[in-house]
């Protein structure tokens, strides 16, 4: 299984609402739970943890005032990780306030387990805000995007 394929596993699983999938070979297995804690488990020889019991920030969303951003669409984080804006340190954000975004394009990464996922919007449109800060955890479910659709 390469990257894309593994990307297009967890994006079904989570969509599926399913609990836990777990996908094993001779060479690596994958486990996505969702539901009360969530975690992606990614095993290649060796088990590894994503070390949820040391986060130090909320999973909650930041307030956010309803009546302005009520139209809006939020795009969500479909996985635990860390966030990056940029593609890397030397390049611009993918997307800003004030950016049009289409459907299917690449707005942040998430990086867990040492992966690196791009986030792709869902809906056209403008973003109007971005809730979720470069270079820091997120949750799944997590808003980082609000988008006022075309």
């Amino acid at each position: 299984m390469d990257f894309k394929e593994l990307q297009n596993f967890i994006k079904f699983v989570t969509k599926s609402g399913a609990s836990e999938v777990s996908l094993e070979t001779d060479n690596f297995k994958v486990t996505v739970k969702t539901g009360g804690v969530d975690a992606l488990s990614y095993m290649a020889g060796a088990p590894m943890a994503m070390p949820i019991a040391n986060r130090t920030h909320a999973a909650a969303d930041p307030v956010v005032e309803e009546d302005e951003f009520a139209e809006c669409v939020a795009i969500k984080s479909p996985m635990i990780g860390t966030l990056y804006h940029k593609p890397s340190p030397d390049k611009p954000n993918f997307k800003s306030v004030g950016d049009m975004v289409t459907a299917g394009e690449t707005v942040c990464i998430i990086e867990a387990m040492k992966l690196f996922n791009e986030i792709e919007s869902e809906v056209t449109g403008k973003i109007v805000k971005v809730v979720a800060h470069d270079m820091t955890p997120v949750e799944y479910g997590q808003t980082l995007f609000l988008v006022e659709p075309a």
